[in-house]
């Protein structure tokens, strides 16, 4: 069921061995609002502990200044920004039936927590993670400052995406307050890239295809590119809004073939269609402008069925 953030403060007050959960791939946001949940937890002098199915991306390993990873049976489990169940992961899919409270903004969420609270119209989890840890009486460190920053920062493009409001701003200005680095976060995140994320950047772009007038474009990353630009997968971070800088295109489209087989699948689109609905068809979600979904067939498969798919979508908006 939903609840109320003064629900959600009160049972993280009452819980004293808490688990933590991003979700798999982890971007700045799940990490962000985990690990400055953990610090807030830690400052109360309870247990808690992050876990996530994926190694974490060492452009966010200042994320994790000073957290000391304890073993011990978890009485709460907290799972941040995770909307679905697939998105646990293989490593931690044990745990997607007990999980006790979700905390998330993706209106897409499947409710599978006992109790979910969830803010469709914030920027990220980590603008509803301020709130919840300000109404725990707890101060703001550097620290969680720069955790919650960084949520912000990556779910908005820099403050550049339409999610972005009023309240993420004035949530950003409150995080300068308390310390925040946000210039050297932002050149982290925004302005530096390794040599492996440039070349997958000109092998991507390579790749590029237009459909139904230029109205759409669609870059598919195969495993062989990967290997090629000796990339990882935290380097294929952002290279999702690629396809949609481009003038004139509505709607963008990121194929990423998976080591196991089939793609994972990112859209992004400017002001006429809803990229949730579109992933919604493929059992995916996420908001407006930005969602995913997974299909799990061969390149000329998958293309074909979000082409046909988009296809239906633009006789509607015409």
């Amino acid at each position: 069921m939903t609840i109320t953030k003064a629900e959600v403060v009160k049972r993280l007050l009452q819980s004293d061995n808490v688990l933590i959960i991003t979700h798999k791939s982890p971007d700045g946001d799940t990490l962000g609002s985990a690990f400055a949940l953990y610090n807030a937890l830690k400052s109360l002098q309870k247990k808690a502990r992050v876990e996530c199915s994926d190694i974490f991306p060492q452009r966010f390993q200042y994320l994790m200044e000073g957290y000391e990873h304890q073993e011990f049976k978890p009485d709460y489990i907290v799972a941040v920004d995770v909307a679905a169940i697939q998105l646990f992961g293989s490593n931690l899919e044990h745990y997607a039936q007990d999980v006790d409270l979700c905390i998330d903004h993706h209106p897409s969420n499947e409710l599978y927590a006992k109790d979910t609270y969830l803010v469709a119209k914030a920027s990220a989890t980590c603008e509803m993670m301020y709130d919840i840890i300000c109404d725990m009486n707890i101060a703001i460190t550097k620290q969680i400052a720069d955790c919650l920053y960084t949520g912000l920062a990556t779910d908005t493009g820099c403050f550049r995406f339409s999610n972005t409001t009023e309240k993420t701003h004035r949530t950003a200005a409150d995080l300068f307050g308390f310390g925040a680095n946000y210039e050297w976060i932002n050149r982290i995140l925004f302005e530096t890239k390794s040599k492996s994320r440039v070349r997958m950047e000109q092998l991507a772009l390579s790749s590029i295809e237009y459909y139904y007038s230029d109205y759409v474009a669609l870059i598919a990353i195969t495993q062989k590119m990967i290997e090629e630009a000796n990339a990882d997968e935290s380097e294929l971070d952002g290279v999702a809004s690629i396809p949609r800088t481009i003038e004139g295109v509505e709607i963008g489209i990121t194929m990423r073939e998976k080591a196991e087989g089939g793609y994972k699948i990112s859209i992004r689109t400017a002001s006429k269609v809803d990229a949730s609905q579109l992933c919604a068809l493929f059992n995916g979600g996420g908001h407006k402008r930005a969602a995913g979904c997974f299909i799990d067939s061969d390149l000329k498969t998958t293309k074909r069925l979000l082409l046909d798919a988009i296809q239906s979508i633009i006789k509607t908006i015409e």
